[in-house]
């Protein structure tokens, strides 16, 4: 099958919480574009803006925002071509001789005099939903959440820890909460800036929830009937999130898939 027409992500990495500014152009990609598949139609490429020849970034949304405008697989792919961009942004030179990196293997880049090879940064994160024998789910209010938003519990996995032992970890340190049956739900890339969200679901076993101050402001048990403001319906979070309102049989914003 013939692929659709082009479109062509524009990508403008920025520092915050937006990750990037995006436009989507229709039209022809250029030799410094990158494919990255199809969706909704399209066939879609991206490209840094500062190697895009057309001039204006009017049109142009933050990666969050974008995902209010596209389909999810749109927004996956996009979200990809961000992570490559600011990659080869951020690999100009081989840290270790200082020599200018060529293309290397896949979408990594290697060093003509060195011989260094390097990928794309992948930084594992955990996220997990906890509920107590009542059908409650503990969410916590990080400080940087807009005003009034909570959701589930999330932090970077250490070095030579596994991700279910993350999980435990996170949890007490966060919120002071001991927990068992951790389950694997399902993962989602997160461009913020270069994540893999790997979703959990838990037990609560013990302890007294609470936020640690400086990270978690507040934390606290929830109903189905008495939400607060919740992550938008792209991410993982809010996934897990629909899928607890679905156990207890409620009704989630999105149908949930896992796949």
């Amino acid at each position: 099958m013939a692929p659709g027409p082009p479109r062509v992500a524009v990508i403008r990495p920025v520092e915050g919480r937006e990750g990037a500014l995006v436009r989507l152009v229709d039209g022809p990609p250029t030799p410094a574009c990158v494919h990255l598949d199809e969706a909704a139609g399209w066939d879609l490429w991206a490209v840094d803006e500062e190697d895009w020849a057309e001039e204006g970034g009017d049109g142009s949304v933050g990666l969050r925002e974008l995902a209010d405008h596209v389909d999810e697989r749109t927004w996956s792919l996009v979200a990809r071509g961000v992570q490559l961009v600011r990659f080869a942004r951020d690999h100009r030179y081989c840290g270790r001789c200082a020599t200018a990196l060529e293309s290397g293997e896949g979408s990594g880049r290697r060093c003509p005099h060195c011989g260094l090879s390097v990928f794309p940064r992948v930084d594992p994160a955990v996220i997990v939903l906890v509920e107590d024998d009542a059908g409650r789910a503990l969410l916590a209010r990080n400080a940087r959440f807009p005003e009034g938003r909570y959701s589930c519990i999330a932090g970077f996995v250490e070095p030579g820890e596994t991700l279910e032992d993350c999980v435990r970890r996170e949890v007490a340190e966060e919120v002071g909460v001991e927990l068992d049956r951790v389950r694997y739900e399902g993962s989602q890339p997160w461009p913020f800036p270069h994540s893999l969200m790997v979703a959990f679901t838990a037990h609560y076993a013990g302890g007294v929830p609470a936020g640690d101050g400086v990270e978690i402001v507040d934390t606290r048990w929830f109903e189905p009937s008495d939400l607060p403001s919740l992550p938008p319906p792209a991410s993982i979070a809010r996934r897990l999130i629909d899928a607890w309102l679905v156990r207890q049989g409620g009704a989630p914003s999105e149908p949930v898939s896992w796949d």
